[in-house]
């Protein structure tokens, strides 16, 4: 899609948002984000279609994918994102790869990643991965770009859709990739890596995986839903959840959410996250939200949503994969105490994690902030470098009765 009509399309977003929901959603699909019964028959993580995008840093070559994936049920679907090449010949061996999960853009087909206009400023530490000679995978999640709906949240779709980006890079740069691969993700990306992680061994036990960088991830979901409510922010949060889980999971809003806040619920669910422009509505829903929204008093104690918490918090990793983990101290999003939380339980459980704690910085620029350390840290593992370690002894841990 040019970059002029998806410049219109958020405008008109921005703008107008409903009643025009149906025809803004039907702005950004284009025949590449589809695919047919036929074009699905294949094993997960093979491409559909590739076409080659201009922009991407460093003379590097980009290109646009629909690749093969598995959904929650186990049945095929199209997943759409971005590869990245680096320019020259390829060591011997090939390169390794890097697969970039990104935080929230959106919940509807038309925010996805590879539809935006600065897709690859979006990928933090992209120049320093091509620069490195990393082969880097975006995906954009089962539902964006392709046909919705998007589980927003839902780690075992977004691990899946993952690590088929890295098998789907491989097989497009073929003997100029290796099988030596790393996660890095933010936020939303930060479960995504973590639950691709989980999957890996049994999802795709021919990829090595050297390691996983994250950048407040979201792990305790129970909790960074209840933190979160008191803000605009977090009932924007909230609301994207509670949107896409109706609808993936057949979980009904109608005696949790006021009537009336459906509408603006409904509005927020079609706003994107990519530009300054889309700030402005996604304010203007969190302040009407903030008058009037549910009708219970602690969602997380209600079913099935209760269990569907449970279900999409990650636990711990196998202790193989060494992982590093940065966090804002200024990040009221996913707070400081609940990624200590998760470093306490990786730990316990034996894992090697590098946490690192960023003075005065939020929940939105984490990502870029840690991004160098990330790639730096992803470089290490993939040179076969022992994994620093930020964890006590275990005879030091302190463990809850």
């Amino acid at each position: 899609m040019p970059w002029f009509q998806r410049f219109f399309c958020l405008l008109v977003a921005s703008c107008f948002l409903t009643p025009l929901l149906a025809p803004i959603a039907a702005c950004a699909q284009s025949p590449f984000y589809r695919a047919s019964d036929e074009a699905l028959t294949g094993r997960a993580g093979t491409l559909i279609r590739q076409e080659p995008m201009a922009g991407a840093p460093l003379g590097a070559k980009a290109y646009r994918v629909l690749y093969r994936s598995s959904g929650l049920k186990n049945e095929p679907i199209a997943v759409s994102g971005v590869v990245i090449v680096p320019p020259g010949p390829a060591p011997a061996g090939g390169r390794p790869i890097v697969a970039w999960a990104h935080p929230t853009t959106g919940i509807v087909p038309r925010c996805a990643p590879s539809l935006a206009i600065f897709v690859f400023q979006q990928i933090q530490g992209l120049r320093e991965m091509v620069r490195r000679g990393y082969i880097v995978a975006a995906t954009d999640y089962p539902g964006l770009g392709t046909p919705g709906p998007h589980p927003y949240l839902v780690g075992k779709s977004e691990g899946r859709a993952v690590l088929d980006s890295l098998r789907a890079a491989r097989e497009l740069a073929g003997e100029a990739a290796s099988n030596h691969v790393a996660i890095w993700g933010h936020s939303q990306g930060g479960q995504a890596a973590l639950f691709a992680g989980l999957l890996a061994k049994e999802y795709a036990p021919e990829l090595d995986l050297a390691g996983i960088a994250v950048a407040a991830p979201a792990t305790e979901l129970g909790p960074l839903m209840r933190d979160d409510f008191p803000t605009p922010g977090g009932k924007n949060l909230l609301a994207m959840t509670l949107w896409s889980w109706s609808r993936v999971f057949g979980a009904s809003l109608d005696k949790i959410v006021a009537p009336d806040a459906m509408i603006v619920v409904n509005r927020l669910a079609h706003v994107c996250l990519e530009s300054p422009i889309d700030i402005e509505p996604r304010r203007r829903a969190g302040a009407a939200l903030q008058r009037r929204f549910l009708t219970v008093k602690d969602l997380t104690d209600i079913e099935p949503w209760r269990t569907l918490l449970a279900d999409n918090t990650i636990g711990p990793l196998p202790p193989s994969i060494p992982l590093f983990v940065a966090q804002g101290s200024a990040d009221t999003t996913v707070r400081p105490s609940v990624t200590r939380d998760y470093e306490r339980t990786l730990c316990a459980d034996g894992s090697r994690v590098r946490m690192v704690t960023l003075d005065g910085v939020g929940h939105g620029t984490i990502a870029m902030k840690s991004a160098l350390m990330a790639v730096a840290w992803m470089s290490r593992r993939f040179a076969g470098d022992p994994a620093e370690n930020d964890c006590p002894p275990v005879q030091d841990m302190v463990h809850e009765p």
